[in-house]
């Protein structure tokens, strides 16, 4: 081989070489990178949940002291005003013992507490593994001012008593459906999504049987949790309550035209047990969202029954590894 083939040849080896090398760097930098960002990732994570955490149990402390209070529960009280979005470094200012940082700063808090009471009770269909009057006469109300098939109502009321009936001792577990804790999950029982959607401002699920609020629950419920009413008896107590909140049900129900017949006994309550905490937290890119189902106890005690995450989010776009 003559030295200039022996020159080129070490320079082409030379290339391949360099070329070799920055692959394998970029490989490792990019491998790197990852591990940081992961890292980084999980723990906003974890410093988000702790911040949510302790949101819940602001919540709890202000239901708690609620219930001390006594008195009915409506939407001029202090739990009923949601905080809109604030810096969380306001929160920390407040307190002389914590320093606030940069991180403080761009970090957005917001949440509210909703009566899960003002809602139409699934739970309400079921009653000691037989289906309850009152609560189908309920969705039954409900479903014909939404415009939805009772033949719907009476497969979901039919399954959900099959799910809940336990003492069947022949019943093969394959065929029961599931019990649904969500109002998405209310598709086990037969419901196609559209109903479903026409039904979630208006239906929640909780564990036990609730009596409807009638200081926080809207005119369609009311209308629905009635016997003999009409929207617009319905309307009319939601704007008497604006005007001053109901301190029993006979100050609903004696501006009815028929009081006696106006709802079923039990149906319906001027106070509520069962409340949701939404708690929304957004950093950067990041948007961590919690919610929490709370039950408040005679004594005041107030304990989260359901808690859940979701809508975590980001606006970041990780870049592609290097080919190989």
């Amino acid at each position: 081989m003559t030295p200039a083939r022996q020159a080129g040849a070490a320079l082409l080896a030379a290339m391949l070489t360099v070329a070799l090398v920055a692959t394998f760097a970029a490989a490792a930098m990019w491998n790197q990178w990852r591990s940081v960002e992961v890292e980084a990732a999980d723990r906003a994570r974890g410093q988000a949940s702790w911040i949510l955490t302790g949101a819940l149990d602001w919540s709890r402390l202000i239901l708690r002291e609620d219930a001390r209070a006594g008195g009915a529960d409506h939407l001029a009280e202090p739990w009923a005003v949601p905080l809109m979005e604030a810096r969380l470094s306001t929160f920390l200012a407040a307190d002389p013992s914590n320093t606030v940082d940069n991180d403080a700063d761009t970090t957005f808090l917001s949440g509210e507490i909703v009566d899960m009471q003002a809602l139409l009770n699934v739970t309400n269909l079921v009653e000691a593994g037989r289906l309850s009057e009152p609560g189908l006469r309920s969705f039954s109300r409900l479903f014909e001012l939404l415009g939805l098939p009772q033949q719907q109502l009476t497969r979901m009321a039919e399954n959900l008593r099959f799910a809940s009936d336990i003492s069947l001792e022949n019943r093969s577990a394959s065929q029961a459906p599931l019990l649904p804790q969500r109002l998405e999950q209310l598709a086990w029982l037969g419901l196609p999504p559209d109903t479903i959607a026409a039904l979630q401002p208006h239906v929640t699920i909780l564990p036990t049987r609730t009596a409807v609020n009638l200081n926080t629950a809207g005119a369609e419920v009311i209308y629905a949790v009635g016997n003999t009413l009409g929207m617009a008896d319905a309307q009319r107590l939601v704007t008497e309550r604006e005007r001053q909140h109901f301190r029993a049900v006979a100050d609903a129900t004696r501006l009815l035209p028929a009081p006696g017949d106006a709802f079923a006994s039990g149906t319906v309550d001027y106070r509520s047990r069962y409340f949701e905490v939404r708690g929304r937290l957004r950093m950067d890119g990041v948007v961590i969202e919690e919610r929490s189902l709370v039950r408040r106890d005679g004594g005041g005690n107030v304990r989260t029954v359901q808690r859940e995450h979701g809508g975590f989010q980001s606006s970041f776009v990780a870049p592609q590894p290097p080919p190989r």
